[in-house]
């Protein structure tokens, strides 16, 4: 079936962009620059129990709780050195302020395969497009960065829509950017429940990328599967 498509949304972490290296990686080279020794693997370890419960007492950074969402990230990166055993508060907010900004630079994000060429592909043949993501305000800066801003007419994040996949409301902020219906729109990202599913329940249809190997996890039709985002394009092609 020939899918009238208008609009196609996009997911960015690893959807479009990755990062270049484990958290814990990047966290302890920036440590050592500053003279301080903390294993990456018991930083990673720290990083994932902080984010993880930072994310269930301020769901989307805090929005409607009072917190920016700088504040926080700083607060995530700080606990997370304390959790590896550095105290020094001087040393802990410098490191902070640092790592909130570097995660700002292409330095610490690679395109996906096939991305550059899919998007460009895509807009040669007149879709409209835009970025749905749960991130905070810098996906802007990121975006541009790694030079795909370009590509998409808006950037809608969880941080300024208010609400975060799964949540519908998203998506319909989106259709209305992107002046579509839903059954005129597709959503492409690599995480079943919140893109796939949730762009399926908001009415639009989705692709999910999930490379070969990757098979666990529910039951997908495999024409709604992308093992590269360069299989996107058969599946869409106007």
């Amino acid at each position: 079936t020939m899918l009238r498509l208008r609009l196609l949304t996009w997911d960015v972490k690893d959807t479009l962009l990755r990062l270049r290296q484990p958290v814990g990686q990047s966290y302890a080279a920036e440590a050592r620059a500053q003279g301080l020794q903390v294993q990456p693997e018991a930083l990673g370890r720290s990083f994932r129990e902080v984010y993880g419960a930072q994310s269930q007492r301020f769901p989307n950074y805090g929005h409607g709780q009072g917190l920016s969402s700088r504040q926080w990230w700083l607060d995530v990166i700080k606990q997370s050195f304390r959790l590896s055993g550095v105290q020094d508060e001087a040393a802990l907010t410098k490191l902070a302020e640092k790592l909130y900004r570097d995660y700002c630079s292409s330095h610490n994000w690679e395109m996906l395969p096939g991305a550059a060429e899919t998007l460009g592909r895509c807009r040669q043949l007149g879709f409209r497009m835009g970025v749905v993501s749960n991130f905070d305000s810098r996906l802007e800066v990121i975006l541009s960065q790694c030079s795909l801003r370009h590509h998409f007419e808006f950037v809608l994040t969880s941080e300024a829509a208010g609400f975060a996949k799964p949540d519908g409301r998203i998506f319909e902020q989106a259709l209305r950017l992107g002046g579509a219906r839903p059954e005129q729109a597709a959503h492409i990202g690599d995480d079943y429940s919140r893109d796939y599913r949730a762009a399926r329940a908001a009415g639009m249809h989705s692709f999910l990328l999930r490379a070969a190997g990757h098979g666990d996890g529910p039951e997908v039709p495999p024409e709604h599967v992308l093992p590269t985002l360069s299989h996107l394009l058969a599946r869409i092609e106007k």
